[in-house]
Protein backbone atom coordinates (compact mmCIF):
# COMPACT_ATOMS: atom_id res chain seq x y z
CA UNK A 1 0.00 0.00 0.00
CA UNK A 2 2.67 2.48 0.89
CA UNK A 3 5.03 1.78 -2.11
CA UNK A 4 1.63 2.50 -4.16
CA UNK A 5 1.05 5.70 -2.41
CA UNK A 6 4.82 6.44 -3.38
CA UNK A 7 4.54 5.50 -7.04
CA UNK A 8 1.42 7.82 -7.18
CA UNK A 9 3.33 10.80 -6.18
CA UNK A 10 5.87 10.19 -8.51
CA UNK A 11 3.63 10.02 -11.15
CA UNK A 12 1.95 12.99 -10.23
CA UNK A 13 5.33 14.80 -10.19
CA UNK A 14 6.30 13.19 -13.71
CA UNK A 15 3.12 14.77 -15.09
CA UNK A 16 3.52 18.42 -13.71
CA UNK A 17 7.31 18.24 -14.49
CA UNK A 18 6.27 17.48 -18.32
CA UNK A 19 3.74 19.22 -18.42
CA UNK A 20 5.77 22.30 -17.31
CA UNK A 21 8.41 21.11 -19.96
CA UNK A 22 5.72 21.13 -22.77
CA UNK A 23 4.36 24.34 -21.78
CA UNK A 24 7.95 26.23 -21.61
CA UNK A 25 8.69 24.57 -25.08
CA UNK A 26 5.22 26.21 -26.85
CA UNK A 27 6.79 29.50 -25.85
CA UNK A 28 9.28 30.95 -27.29
CA UNK A 29 11.57 32.54 -24.66
CA UNK A 30 14.45 34.65 -25.06
CA UNK A 31 18.44 33.31 -25.20
CA UNK A 32 19.70 32.33 -21.71
CA UNK A 33 23.11 30.84 -20.82
CA UNK A 34 23.01 27.47 -18.91
CA UNK A 35 22.23 27.68 -14.99
CA UNK A 36 22.27 25.98 -12.15
CA UNK A 37 20.26 24.24 -9.58
CA UNK A 38 18.84 26.28 -7.11
CA UNK A 39 20.93 29.31 -7.55
CA UNK A 40 20.21 29.69 -11.79
CA UNK A 41 22.77 32.14 -13.42
CA UNK A 42 23.22 34.22 -9.98
CA UNK A 43 27.01 32.61 -10.17
CA UNK A 44 27.31 34.77 -13.38
CA UNK A 45 26.43 37.82 -12.00
CA UNK A 46 29.78 39.59 -10.18
CA UNK A 47 31.21 42.62 -8.22
CA UNK A 48 30.42 44.78 -11.36
CA UNK A 49 26.93 43.59 -12.68
CA UNK A 50 26.86 45.43 -15.12
CA UNK A 51 30.49 44.81 -16.83
CA UNK A 52 29.36 40.57 -16.74
CA UNK A 53 25.93 41.40 -17.80
CA UNK A 54 27.54 43.18 -20.67
CA UNK A 55 29.81 40.18 -21.09
CA UNK A 56 27.22 37.71 -21.29
CA UNK A 57 24.92 39.22 -23.74
CA UNK A 58 27.65 40.13 -26.21
CA UNK A 59 27.35 35.86 -26.51
CA UNK A 60 23.28 35.65 -25.73
CA UNK A 61 22.20 38.59 -27.34
CA UNK A 62 20.67 42.15 -26.43
CA UNK A 63 17.45 40.59 -25.19
CA UNK A 64 18.36 38.16 -22.59
CA UNK A 65 16.95 35.64 -19.69
CA UNK A 66 18.51 34.82 -16.65
CA UNK A 67 17.40 32.89 -13.39
CA UNK A 68 18.20 34.70 -10.04
CA UNK A 69 17.53 31.50 -7.68
CA UNK A 70 13.41 30.97 -8.64
CA UNK A 71 12.98 34.49 -10.31
CA UNK A 72 13.22 35.19 -13.81
CA UNK A 73 15.33 37.97 -14.48
CA UNK A 74 15.30 39.71 -18.43
CA UNK A 75 18.57 41.50 -19.07
CA UNK A 76 18.32 44.34 -21.84
CA UNK A 77 20.90 46.01 -23.48
CA UNK A 78 20.15 47.51 -26.39
CA UNK A 79 18.30 50.96 -27.38
CA UNK A 80 15.70 49.22 -29.31
CA UNK A 81 14.73 46.73 -26.37
CA UNK A 82 14.88 49.28 -24.09
CA UNK A 83 12.48 51.24 -26.39
CA UNK A 84 10.10 48.77 -26.39
CA UNK A 85 10.30 48.39 -22.35
CA UNK A 86 10.56 51.85 -21.54
CA UNK A 87 7.98 53.37 -23.85
CA UNK A 88 6.21 51.26 -26.39
CA UNK A 89 5.10 48.54 -22.99
CA UNK A 90 6.03 50.99 -20.76
CA UNK A 91 2.66 50.70 -18.34
CA UNK A 92 3.43 46.76 -18.39
CA UNK A 93 6.86 46.81 -17.06
CA UNK A 94 6.33 49.74 -14.46
CA UNK A 95 5.87 48.11 -11.95
CA UNK A 96 8.56 47.55 -9.16
CA UNK A 97 9.75 43.70 -7.55
CA UNK A 98 9.18 44.06 -3.84
CA UNK A 99 12.78 43.73 -2.43
CA UNK A 100 13.42 43.52 1.24
CA UNK A 101 16.16 45.85 1.57
CA UNK A 102 14.29 48.74 -0.06
CA UNK A 103 11.24 47.82 1.45
CA UNK A 104 12.73 48.47 5.71
CA UNK A 105 14.36 51.42 4.09
CA UNK A 106 11.62 53.42 2.73
CA UNK A 107 8.61 52.66 4.99
CA UNK A 108 7.22 49.55 2.87
CA UNK A 109 8.26 51.31 -0.19
CA UNK A 110 6.00 54.46 0.04
CA UNK A 111 8.60 56.20 -1.49
CA UNK A 112 8.66 57.24 -5.22
CA UNK A 113 11.33 55.03 -6.62
CA UNK A 114 10.18 51.78 -5.09
CA UNK A 115 6.87 51.89 -4.67
CA UNK A 116 4.54 49.59 -6.79
CA UNK A 117 2.64 50.75 -10.04
CA UNK A 118 -1.16 51.94 -9.42
CA UNK A 119 -2.79 55.38 -7.68
CA UNK A 120 -0.54 55.99 -4.78
CA UNK A 121 2.90 55.63 -6.70
CA UNK A 122 0.79 57.93 -9.39
CA UNK A 123 -0.10 60.46 -6.50
CA UNK A 124 3.87 60.72 -5.16
CA UNK A 125 5.33 60.94 -8.38
CA UNK A 126 2.69 64.20 -8.86
CA UNK A 127 4.04 65.42 -5.99
CA UNK A 128 7.31 65.32 -6.88
CA UNK A 129 7.16 66.87 -10.45
CA UNK A 130 4.86 69.59 -9.53
CA UNK A 131 5.62 70.86 -6.12
CA UNK A 132 9.51 69.41 -5.27
CA UNK A 133 10.92 68.95 -8.87
CA UNK A 134 8.95 71.43 -10.72
CA UNK A 135 10.83 74.13 -12.95
CA UNK A 136 9.79 77.10 -11.34
CA UNK A 137 10.86 75.12 -7.98
CA UNK A 138 14.07 74.59 -9.35
CA UNK A 139 14.93 77.91 -10.34
CA UNK A 140 13.80 79.16 -6.88
CA UNK A 141 16.86 77.07 -5.11
CA UNK A 142 19.19 79.61 -7.62
CA UNK A 143 20.58 81.46 -4.64
CA UNK A 144 21.79 77.97 -2.52
CA UNK A 145 23.48 76.82 -5.43
CA UNK A 146 25.38 79.81 -5.75
CA UNK A 147 26.23 80.38 -2.27
CA UNK A 148 27.60 76.81 -2.30
CA UNK A 149 29.36 76.52 -5.59
CA UNK A 150 31.27 79.71 -4.45
CA UNK A 151 31.67 78.04 -1.03
CA UNK A 152 33.27 75.26 -2.42
CA UNK A 153 35.68 77.51 -5.01
CA UNK A 154 36.74 79.41 -1.86
CA UNK A 155 37.50 76.40 0.32
CA UNK A 156 39.20 75.02 -2.44
CA UNK A 157 41.19 78.26 -2.88
CA UNK A 158 42.58 78.14 0.31
CA UNK A 159 43.95 74.34 0.12
CA UNK A 160 45.74 76.15 -3.45
CA UNK A 161 46.86 78.65 -1.51
CA UNK A 162 48.61 76.19 1.10
CA UNK A 163 50.09 74.30 -1.48
CA UNK A 164 47.93 71.21 -0.34
CA UNK A 165 46.28 68.32 -2.18
CA UNK A 166 42.70 68.76 -2.86
CA UNK A 167 40.59 65.29 -2.34
CA UNK A 168 38.21 66.73 -5.01
CA UNK A 169 35.78 63.38 -4.22
CA UNK A 170 35.36 65.47 -1.16
CA UNK A 171 34.66 68.88 -2.30
CA UNK A 172 32.17 67.77 -4.49
CA UNK A 173 29.99 64.77 -2.09
CA UNK A 174 30.10 67.97 0.56
CA UNK A 175 28.34 70.16 -2.39
CA UNK A 176 26.26 67.80 -3.19
CA UNK A 177 24.76 67.26 0.38
CA UNK A 178 25.04 70.56 1.13
CA UNK A 179 22.67 71.73 -1.16
CA UNK A 180 20.09 68.76 -1.19
CA UNK A 181 19.99 69.32 3.10
CA UNK A 182 19.13 73.16 2.43
CA UNK A 183 17.24 72.40 -0.75
CA UNK A 184 14.98 69.30 1.72
CA UNK A 185 15.73 70.04 5.47
CA UNK A 186 16.27 74.04 5.64
CA UNK A 187 19.48 74.10 6.74
CA UNK A 188 23.31 72.16 6.46
CA UNK A 189 24.19 69.43 8.97
CA UNK A 190 27.90 69.34 7.61
CA UNK A 191 29.27 71.47 10.19
CA UNK A 192 27.81 69.26 12.80
CA UNK A 193 28.61 65.65 14.48
CA UNK A 194 24.83 64.66 13.90
CA UNK A 195 25.89 65.95 10.00
CA UNK A 196 28.89 63.37 9.93
CA UNK A 197 26.79 61.20 10.94
CA UNK A 198 24.09 61.72 8.52
CA UNK A 199 26.82 61.59 5.60
CA UNK A 200 28.09 57.90 6.74
CA UNK A 201 24.75 57.01 6.62
CA UNK A 202 23.26 58.36 3.55
CA UNK A 203 26.79 56.50 2.21
CA UNK A 204 25.64 53.30 4.14
CA UNK A 205 22.02 53.24 2.61
CA UNK A 206 23.64 53.20 -0.96
CA UNK A 207 25.80 50.58 0.08
CA UNK A 208 22.31 48.79 1.22
CA UNK A 209 20.45 49.05 -1.87
CA UNK A 210 23.17 47.69 -3.90
CA UNK A 211 24.05 44.27 -1.46
CA UNK A 212 22.41 41.12 -2.94
CA UNK A 213 19.95 39.96 -0.43
CA UNK A 214 19.07 35.53 -0.59
CA UNK A 215 15.61 35.96 0.48
CA UNK A 216 14.50 37.85 -2.21
CA UNK A 217 15.58 35.21 -4.86
CA UNK A 218 15.94 31.90 -2.95
CA UNK A 219 13.24 32.54 -0.09
CA UNK A 220 14.17 28.83 1.46
CA UNK A 221 17.71 30.44 2.25
CA UNK A 222 16.64 33.73 3.60
CA UNK A 223 17.87 32.63 6.89
CA UNK A 224 21.15 33.54 5.33
CA UNK A 225 20.12 37.47 5.38
CA UNK A 226 19.86 36.87 8.99
CA UNK A 227 22.66 34.70 10.18
CA UNK A 228 25.03 37.11 7.93
CA UNK A 229 24.15 40.20 10.15
CA UNK A 230 22.14 41.62 6.66
CA UNK A 231 19.26 42.17 8.57
CA UNK A 232 20.39 43.39 11.48
CA UNK A 233 22.38 45.86 9.48
CA UNK A 234 19.48 47.13 7.52
CA UNK A 235 16.89 47.32 10.64
CA UNK A 236 19.80 49.69 12.45
CA UNK A 237 20.08 51.61 9.44
CA UNK A 238 16.16 52.08 9.16
CA UNK A 239 15.81 53.15 12.49
CA UNK A 240 18.56 55.47 12.50
CA UNK A 241 16.93 57.54 9.47
CA UNK A 242 13.47 57.16 11.43
CA UNK A 243 14.98 59.19 14.43
CA UNK A 244 16.46 61.63 12.47
CA UNK A 245 13.93 62.13 10.36
CA UNK A 246 11.41 62.33 12.68
CA UNK A 247 12.77 64.77 14.65
CA UNK A 248 13.45 67.20 11.32
CA UNK A 249 9.77 67.05 11.02
CA UNK A 250 9.05 67.64 14.88
CA UNK A 251 11.54 71.22 14.56
CA UNK A 252 9.53 72.34 11.04
CA UNK A 253 6.72 71.77 12.59
CA UNK A 254 7.33 73.80 15.88
CA UNK A 255 7.89 76.70 13.11
CA UNK A 256 5.67 78.97 11.03
CA UNK A 257 7.28 79.04 7.95
CA UNK A 258 5.98 82.55 5.97
CA UNK A 259 6.80 84.08 2.43
CA UNK A 260 8.09 82.02 -0.59
CA UNK A 261 11.75 80.38 1.40
CA UNK A 262 10.20 76.82 1.75
CA UNK A 263 12.14 73.54 1.73
CA UNK A 264 10.74 70.24 1.04
CA UNK A 265 9.54 69.36 4.40
CA UNK A 266 7.36 72.89 4.41
CA UNK A 267 5.81 71.73 1.22
CA UNK A 268 5.30 68.21 2.22
CA UNK A 269 3.41 69.02 5.16
CA UNK A 270 0.96 71.73 3.83
CA UNK A 271 0.48 68.87 1.42
CA UNK A 272 -0.07 66.40 4.00
CA UNK A 273 -2.89 68.92 5.78
CA UNK A 274 -4.27 69.70 2.64
CA UNK A 275 -5.07 65.84 2.06
CA UNK A 276 -6.52 65.72 6.01
CA UNK A 277 -9.61 64.34 6.43
CA UNK A 278 -11.29 63.84 10.15
CA UNK A 279 -7.94 64.78 11.35
CA UNK A 280 -6.25 61.68 9.46
CA UNK A 281 -4.02 62.74 6.05
CA UNK A 282 -3.86 60.05 2.94
CA UNK A 283 0.11 61.39 3.20
CA UNK A 284 1.05 60.18 6.38
CA UNK A 285 4.77 60.98 8.33
CA UNK A 286 5.99 57.55 7.03
CA UNK A 287 5.54 58.66 2.97
CA UNK A 288 7.17 62.20 3.93
CA UNK A 289 9.92 60.26 5.55
CA UNK A 290 10.15 58.09 1.90
CA UNK A 291 9.91 60.33 -0.33
CA UNK A 292 13.39 62.96 1.45
CA UNK A 293 15.16 59.44 1.59
CA UNK A 294 14.88 59.13 -2.04
CA UNK A 295 16.04 62.51 -2.77
CA UNK A 296 18.83 62.25 -0.36
CA UNK A 297 19.81 58.65 -2.03
CA UNK A 298 18.96 60.33 -5.94
CA UNK A 299 20.15 63.83 -5.65
CA UNK A 300 23.49 63.41 -3.60
CA UNK A 301 24.77 60.23 -4.27
CA UNK A 302 24.67 59.97 -8.23
CA UNK A 303 24.64 64.10 -8.64
CA UNK A 304 28.35 63.96 -6.93
CA UNK A 305 29.19 60.88 -8.79
CA UNK A 306 28.79 62.69 -12.01
CA UNK A 307 30.52 65.25 -11.28
CA UNK A 308 33.41 63.17 -9.91
CA UNK A 309 33.54 61.32 -13.22
CA UNK A 310 33.46 64.05 -15.64
CA UNK A 311 36.13 65.80 -13.85
CA UNK A 312 38.04 62.37 -13.92
CA UNK A 313 37.24 62.28 -17.45
CA UNK A 314 39.11 66.04 -17.59
CA UNK A 315 41.99 65.26 -16.35
CA UNK A 316 42.85 62.41 -18.06
CA UNK A 317 42.01 64.06 -21.21
CA UNK A 318 44.06 67.64 -20.93
CA UNK A 319 43.05 68.84 -24.43
CA UNK A 320 39.40 68.73 -23.70
CA UNK A 321 39.44 70.27 -20.34
CA UNK A 322 41.94 73.18 -21.91
CA UNK A 323 38.71 73.29 -24.81
CA UNK A 324 36.35 73.57 -21.90
CA UNK A 325 37.92 75.95 -19.76
CA UNK A 326 38.53 78.42 -22.91
CA UNK A 327 34.67 78.04 -23.70
CA UNK A 328 33.53 78.76 -19.97
CA UNK A 329 36.16 81.86 -19.36
CA UNK A 330 35.20 83.18 -22.96
CA UNK A 331 31.71 83.40 -21.17
CA UNK A 332 32.61 84.68 -17.89
CA UNK A 333 34.54 87.13 -20.09
CA UNK A 334 35.20 90.00 -17.27
CA UNK A 335 33.15 89.09 -14.75
CA UNK A 336 34.11 87.59 -11.77
CA UNK A 337 32.12 84.30 -11.20
CA UNK A 338 29.90 82.20 -13.85
CA UNK A 339 26.44 82.24 -13.11
CA UNK A 340 23.26 80.40 -14.33
CA UNK A 341 22.34 82.89 -16.59
CA UNK A 342 25.83 81.70 -18.56
CA UNK A 343 24.96 77.85 -18.59
CA UNK A 344 22.85 78.11 -21.71
CA UNK A 345 25.61 79.39 -23.84
CA UNK A 346 28.30 76.70 -22.79
CA UNK A 347 27.54 74.04 -25.81
CA UNK A 348 30.98 71.90 -25.19
CA UNK A 349 30.30 71.79 -21.10
CA UNK A 350 26.60 70.16 -22.26
CA UNK A 351 28.67 68.19 -24.88
CA UNK A 352 31.11 66.74 -21.86
CA UNK A 353 28.29 66.05 -19.68
CA UNK A 354 26.65 64.04 -21.78
CA UNK A 355 29.61 61.69 -23.07
CA UNK A 356 30.54 61.57 -19.11
CA UNK A 357 27.08 60.02 -18.71
CA UNK A 358 26.96 58.00 -21.89
CA UNK A 359 30.74 56.27 -19.72
CA UNK A 360 29.77 56.65 -16.48
CA UNK A 361 25.94 55.93 -16.51
CA UNK A 362 25.50 56.88 -12.24
CA UNK A 363 23.21 53.41 -11.69
CA UNK A 364 24.75 51.35 -14.39
CA UNK A 365 21.77 49.39 -13.93
CA UNK A 366 19.25 51.78 -13.46
CA UNK A 367 16.41 50.29 -10.80
CA UNK A 368 14.99 47.09 -11.86
CA UNK A 369 11.11 46.94 -13.32
CA UNK A 370 9.10 44.06 -13.07
CA UNK A 371 6.17 42.83 -15.43
CA UNK A 372 2.40 42.80 -14.56
CA UNK A 373 1.48 40.72 -17.48
CA UNK A 374 2.21 38.17 -20.13
CA UNK A 375 3.72 39.90 -23.12
CA UNK A 376 5.71 39.69 -25.96
CA UNK A 377 9.13 41.58 -26.50
CA UNK A 378 10.25 41.49 -30.03
CA UNK A 379 9.19 38.46 -31.09
CA UNK A 380 10.11 36.23 -27.05
CA UNK A 381 7.90 35.89 -24.76
CA UNK A 382 7.67 37.36 -21.04
CA UNK A 383 6.36 36.19 -18.34
CA UNK A 384 3.89 38.29 -15.65
CA UNK A 385 6.72 38.59 -12.74
CA UNK A 386 9.51 38.57 -14.56
CA UNK A 387 12.19 41.58 -13.19
CA UNK A 388 13.58 43.58 -15.85
CA UNK A 389 16.87 45.07 -15.81
CA UNK A 390 17.58 47.79 -18.33
CA UNK A 391 22.09 47.66 -18.77
CA UNK A 392 22.59 51.66 -19.43
CA UNK A 393 25.86 51.58 -19.03
CA UNK A 394 26.22 48.63 -21.98
CA UNK A 395 23.97 50.65 -24.39
CA UNK A 396 25.83 54.28 -23.77
CA UNK A 397 29.27 51.54 -24.70
CA UNK A 398 27.25 49.53 -27.71
CA UNK A 399 29.74 49.85 -30.98
CA UNK A 400 26.81 49.89 -32.91
CA UNK A 401 25.08 53.09 -31.86
CA UNK A 402 28.83 54.69 -30.60
CA UNK A 403 31.62 55.15 -32.87
CA UNK A 404 35.23 54.02 -30.66
CA UNK A 405 32.72 53.90 -27.60
CA UNK A 406 35.33 53.46 -24.97
CA UNK A 407 36.90 56.85 -26.30
CA UNK A 408 35.98 60.31 -24.13
CA UNK A 409 34.87 62.23 -26.73
CA UNK A 410 32.34 64.86 -26.06
CA UNK A 411 32.63 66.28 -29.89
CA UNK A 412 30.39 63.42 -31.28
CA UNK A 413 27.68 65.53 -29.39
CA UNK A 414 28.44 68.66 -30.85
CA UNK A 415 26.47 67.51 -34.14
CA UNK A 416 23.79 66.06 -32.78
CA UNK A 417 20.29 66.03 -30.73
CA UNK A 418 20.76 63.28 -28.48
CA UNK A 419 19.47 63.87 -25.25
CA UNK A 420 20.02 62.01 -21.83
CA UNK A 421 16.13 63.25 -20.64
CA UNK A 422 14.03 59.64 -21.71
CA UNK A 423 13.93 60.70 -25.68
CA UNK A 424 16.81 59.00 -27.03
CA UNK A 425 17.26 55.24 -25.92
CA UNK A 426 20.84 55.08 -27.31
CA UNK A 427 21.44 57.61 -24.21
CA UNK A 428 19.52 56.81 -20.91
CA UNK A 429 21.52 57.98 -17.60
CA UNK A 430 18.36 58.47 -15.44
CA UNK A 431 16.12 56.29 -17.22
CA UNK A 432 12.96 57.23 -19.15
CA UNK A 433 8.64 56.67 -18.62
CA UNK A 434 6.72 56.58 -16.31
CA UNK A 435 9.86 55.27 -13.84
CA UNK A 436 12.48 58.29 -15.45
CA UNK A 437 13.70 59.92 -12.77
CA UNK A 438 12.23 63.68 -11.52
CA UNK A 439 15.16 65.10 -10.70
CA UNK A 440 17.28 65.27 -14.11
CA UNK A 441 16.43 69.37 -13.75
CA UNK A 442 17.69 69.82 -10.43
CA UNK A 443 20.73 67.41 -10.83
CA UNK A 444 21.64 68.86 -14.53
CA UNK A 445 22.21 72.72 -13.29
CA UNK A 446 24.33 71.84 -10.44
CA UNK A 447 26.25 69.82 -11.86
CA UNK A 448 26.92 72.19 -15.14
CA UNK A 449 27.37 75.12 -12.72
CA UNK A 450 29.89 73.36 -10.30
CA UNK A 451 31.72 71.77 -13.29
CA UNK A 452 31.84 75.44 -14.84
CA UNK A 453 32.96 77.38 -11.76
CA UNK A 454 35.41 74.84 -11.02
CA UNK A 455 37.39 75.05 -14.72
CA UNK A 456 36.85 78.71 -14.72
CA UNK A 457 38.46 79.94 -11.24
CA UNK A 458 41.32 76.90 -11.75
CA UNK A 459 43.81 74.72 -13.73
CA UNK A 460 44.40 71.30 -12.01
CA UNK A 461 47.02 68.58 -12.06
CA UNK A 462 47.32 65.56 -10.72
CA UNK A 463 49.74 65.11 -7.09
CA UNK A 464 53.66 64.07 -7.16
CA UNK A 465 53.38 65.42 -11.26
CA UNK A 466 51.67 62.10 -12.10
CA UNK A 467 50.59 61.29 -15.50
CA UNK A 468 47.47 61.61 -17.06
CA UNK A 469 47.48 58.02 -17.81
CA UNK A 470 48.25 57.00 -14.01
CA UNK A 471 44.43 58.36 -12.81
CA UNK A 472 43.10 55.09 -11.38
CA UNK A 473 39.41 54.87 -12.82
CA UNK A 474 38.53 52.06 -11.06
CA UNK A 475 35.00 51.53 -10.70
CA UNK A 476 33.61 51.06 -7.09
CA UNK A 477 31.04 48.38 -6.27
CA UNK A 478 27.40 49.01 -5.39
CA UNK A 479 24.10 50.43 -6.68
CA UNK A 480 26.12 53.54 -7.60
CA UNK A 481 29.65 53.91 -9.52
CA UNK A 482 31.77 56.00 -8.08
CA UNK A 483 35.54 55.82 -8.48
CA UNK A 484 36.73 52.98 -6.16
CA UNK A 485 39.93 55.88 -4.83
CA UNK A 486 39.13 59.81 -4.03
CA UNK A 487 40.25 61.88 -6.99
CA UNK A 488 43.05 63.96 -5.79
CA UNK A 489 44.25 66.93 -7.42
CA UNK A 490 46.87 70.08 -7.04
CA UNK A 491 44.63 73.11 -7.72
CA UNK A 492 46.08 76.12 -9.14
CA UNK A 493 44.49 79.95 -9.61
CA UNK A 494 43.96 80.70 -13.09
CA UNK A 495 44.94 84.30 -13.49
Amino acid sequence: MVGANYLALFLIFLYKWQSCNNQQAKKRLPPSPKKLPVIGNLHQVGPSPHRSLQSLSTKHGPLMLLRFGRVPVLVVSSADAAREIMKNQDSIFSNRPKLAIPNRIFYGSKDVVFAPYGDYWRKMRGICVNQLMSPKRVQSFRSVREQETCLMVENIGRLSDSNSVVNLSDMLALLANDVLCRVALGRKYSNSDKGKEFKNMLTEEVEMLGTFCVGDYIPWLAWIDRVSGLNGKVEKLAKWFDRFLESVLEEHRSIDVGGTSKDFVDILLEIQQENEKDGISTIGDDAIKAILLNMFADGTDTTYSVMEWTMAELLKHPNTMEKLQKEVREAAGNKEEITEDDLEKLHYLKAVFKESLRLHVPVPLLVTRESTQDTKVMGYDVTAGTQVIVNAWSIGRDPLLWKNPEDFNPERFLDNNIDFRGMHFELIPFGAGRRGCPGIAYATVLNELAIAKLVHKFNFDLPDQAKKNDLDVSESAGITAHLKFPLLVVATHYT
